[in-house]
């Protein structure tokens, strides 16, 4: 009796304990086999050679099947005179990775512990300037996706597109339950449209919400929304860590004259110095002084200004003046 492995296509390559990427490419769907954990660092750049990512140098049609991809399909989809290689590192770039539960679990439990590292150490109490430990951000947020609608560790254990679809919605109608038990109500979208059309009431002004960790977009762009939610419901006190700057200007261009901000909505811009300017982003100066021809300021500057303050110092002193950074955010005050 013939064997199994005789009647098999040649062009099948059994696989297990993979790691899949998957590309559509033209009407065709494309997938490569790699070794578990190393795409994530071939993506980031982390791992640059490809023998150390993939299980096998092919690219299949089925990984599952083995069924390898005819060249005439690879062609039709990726054109001429492409190498394998490329081929594969399109793949690896664009394509989509399929991993099971039990990994998808695991990342994103990484990504949840390093969103909530990253946000522990920009957020002070704004009275103590002083962080939070991580168990405390993290039940914060965790209240914070309660009210969005999501588990407190839903997020992590699943991250599906339709409980995230879900949470909106229910978050709302859990704040509308809150204000009626509380004598108050939020009104609608189109109650607050008609309110504001009729009796000249303003728009309630957007809250951004948290509603867990993904896998699609990176531990710091995700915690960037976290602390704004914070920021914004204030589970708990807490405040953007300030940055510590040195800035230095030569004197010869601190008294030239710039427009200033306008103290009131509506106002003309004031007159003012590149030295009034300046001074005008710092919330708190510790130190300053004048050393021969050049002036020093050390001072604290709230993180969303600092862009802002090195575009002025780059187009109004041509880059004379300069910002250092000496602390990216401070989070004790300096006595």
């Amino acid at each position: 009796m013939p064997s199994a492995q005789i009647n098999q296509p040649s062009n099948q390559i059994k696989l297990t304990n993979v790691s899949m990427v998957r590309l559509k490419k033209g009407k065709k769907r494309f997938e490569i086999a790699c070794y578990k954990n190393t795409v994530q660092s071939y993506r980031a750049g982390h791992e640059t050679d490809l023998d150390n990512v993939l299980q096998i140098p092919n690219v299949f049609l089925n990984v599952s099947k083995g069924q390898v991809a005819p060249n005439d399909e690879i062609v039709k989809a990726f054109g001429k005179g492409v190498s394998r290689d490329e081929i594969i590192m399109e793949i690896l770039q664009k394509g989509e990775l399929q991993v099971g539960e039990k990994e998808r679990a695991q990342e994103l439990e990484r990504v949840h512990r390093e969103v909530v590292e990253i946000v522990a150490g920009r957020l002070v109490d704004p009275k103590t300037k002083r962080v939070y430990t991580t168990g405390m951000v993290e039940k914060a947020l965790e209240q914070l996706q309660s009210q969005s609608g999501g588990g407190a560790s839903s997020g992590r254990q699943a991250g599906s597109k339709g409980q995230q679809q879900q949470q909106g919605a229910a978050g709302e109608d859990r704040s509308q339950s809150r204000d009626q038990q509380s004598g108050t109500s939020t009104p609608s979208k189109q109650q607050a449209a008609d309110g504001g059309a009729e009796g000249g009431d303003a728009k309630p002004a957007y809250k951004p919400k948290w509603t867990g960790v993904s896998t699609n977009k990176s531990a710091k762009s995700q915690a960037l929304e976290a602390m704004k939610a914070l920021i914004a419901h204030q589970p708990i006190p807490v405040a953007r860590a300030r940055m510590r700057l040195r800035i230095t200007c030569p004197t010869s261009i601190l008294k030239q004259s710039v427009k200033l901000a306008p103290k009131n909505e509506g106002d003309e811009p004031e007159k003012g110095t590149v030295k009034d300017k300046i001074l005008s982003y710092v919330e708190q100066v510790e130190t300053q002084d004048v050393m021969g021809e050049e002036w020093e300021c050390v001072g604290f500057v709230e993180p969303g200004s600092f862009k802002t303050l090195g575009e002025f110092i780059n187009t109004q002193t041509k880059g004379r003046a300069v910002a250092e950074v000496l602390d990216m955010a401070v989070t004790q005050e300096e006595k």
